[in-house]
């Protein structure tokens, strides 16, 4: 049974979206504040985590940007949970690391749809083999990125974009099959978010960003 942890200050949400969950057959818990959630992660890891922005103390983005930055947690998928609705703190969620993105109001099977969809998507990694073409070495198991072995410094997703990319060696990915794949769901913007991250990774990679062609009107792929 999966196991997700809430963090909601308001009450009568956080007891909505639990009820929510139990009855659809998961195991939840709920925290009004970050210290509760984080010494409940010290006991059991969740399956996932929902996280509103706007919390007292550590907001749900400084509780996201922790676990992402902790080997320990960063494998864990969160969905965060807020009223905020520009695309600014979308993207800034996304980068840290999010996996979906809630805005209030929203409708409980929605919620439900969502946490299903995510851990579909959240699978053991069997994949060890460091993945490679060229002289860009990406390592699953580290979370590290070498060009002709030089380190580079990726976010969160332009890492898991590069690893989906060289996973479809000479593929073309379509712009939507990123987004599903990478990011996990469709928002406005998408397509524009693709491509900033794409260039974003080829300027990391220096000369071997080459490497990633567009494939005009459709999407990119690497190699091939």
């Amino acid at each position: 049974m999966a196991k997700i942890y809430l963090v909601e200050d308001d009450e009568s949400i956080r007891e909505l979206i639990l009820y929510a969950l139990e009855s659809s057959g998961f195991e939840a818990k709920g925290f009004e504040r970050g210290e509760q959630f984080w010494a409940a992660v010290g006991s059991a890891t969740p399956s996932l985590c929902i996280l509103d922005i706007m919390l007292p103390g550590d907001d749900g983005l400084q509780i996201l940007r922790r676990l992402k930055g902790n080997t320990a947690t960063e494998g864990i998928p969160v969905i965060m949970l807020t009223a905020k609705a520009t695309e600014y703190d979308k993207v800034k969620g996304l980068d840290l690391g999010a996996d979906d993105y809630i805005t209030k109001p929203f409708g409980v099977l929605e919620l439900i749809s969502r946490v299903r969809a995510v851990l579909r998507r959240v699978k053991p990694d069997d994949e060890t083999a460091p993945l490679s073409y060229g002289g860009i070495i990406l390592d699953n198991d580290r979370r590290t990125v070498t060009v002709d072995g030089t380190p580079v410094v990726l976010t969160f997703k332009e890492f898991e974009l590069l690893a989906f990319l060289l996973k479809n060696l000479g593929i073309v990915l379509t712009r939507e099959k990123i987004m599903e794949r990478v990011w996990g769901f469709d928002y406005e913007g998408e397509s524009r978010t693709v491509d900033m991250h794409i260039k974003s990774l080829r300027q990391k990679l220096g000369t071997s960003g080459e490497a990633i062609q567009t494939v005009r009107g459709v999407g990119y792929k690497i190699g091939g």
